[in-house]
């Protein structure tokens, strides 16, 4: 069944596909293009996405290698004609020759479960604005190094998820790891940067993007 067999070994590659025609956001230019859509469900089924939201296989959703969180997109299933109009909330999918992961409601509505996979068009509606995230500066007047906290969670899998998806574009994207009270929290961070200036930077590209990024220096324990 497509988009249900990811491991976390598999997780560990990135996968690049041909990439669809860019999405200007800020110069609403609206894009049109034709790829291979797969899907994901159960085993995802309350899971941090990318963008920090809980993954609801019931929600009209999807996950995109580049389009920044909040983008609205309607997916038609050439084969049948039928559509359905989902919101990227997650990075993926991470399979060659795939490359729009529909949710499980999503994906049920264009009738892709049986398939698996088809071709379909795929266009750009607009964005909803509130998925943009305000930076938070956690060591603004201390010394470097810096890096940029994208999340944090107590299960390793769902920090390598999200920094496989950072890493399709952040090629410093890591995990570290801290025992607090006896609990292992895994940090998921961009970085390191000497300058606040460049990690300032690269925050603001995150929080546009949608992710959720702090600044703090790199050994802080946040």
């Amino acid at each position: 069944m497509a988009g249900l067999h990811l491991t976390l070994c598999a997780l560990l590659f990135t996968v690049v596909s041909c990439a669809p025609a860019k999405y200007d956001i800020q110069q609403g230019r609206l894009a049109k293009f034709y790829v291979v859509a797969s899907w994901y469900g159960p085993d995802f089924q309350g899971r941090p996405t990318a963008s920090g939201e809980i993954f609801d296989m019931h929600a009209r959703t999807c996950a995109h290698k580049e389009y920044p969180f909040g983008t609205k997109l309607r997916v038609t299933n050439t084969s049948n004609g039928k559509s359905v109009e989902c919101i990227v909330n997650d990075r993926g999918p991470f399979v060659k020759g795939r490359d729009i992961d529909l949710s499980y409601a999503a994906a049920k509505d264009i009738d892709l479960i049986g398939p698996g996979t088809a071709p379909v068009e795929v266009e750009v509606q607009g964005r909803d604005a509130s998925y943009i995230k305000t930076v938070k500066v956690q060591a603004a007047n201390t010394g470097g190094p810096f890096a940029v906290q994208v999340g944090s969670f107590t299960e390793s899998i769902n920090a390598v998820r999200l920094k496989v998806a950072l890493r399709l574009t952040y090629a410093s994207a890591y995990v570290q790891e801290t025992l607090i009270n006896g609990t292992v929290y895994y940090r998921v961070r961009v970085g390191n940067f000497d300058q606040i200036t460049a990690a300032l930077q690269t925050a603001e590209k995150l929080g546009h993007e949608g992710y959720p990024a702090i600044i703090l220096r790199a050994d802080m324990q946040l």
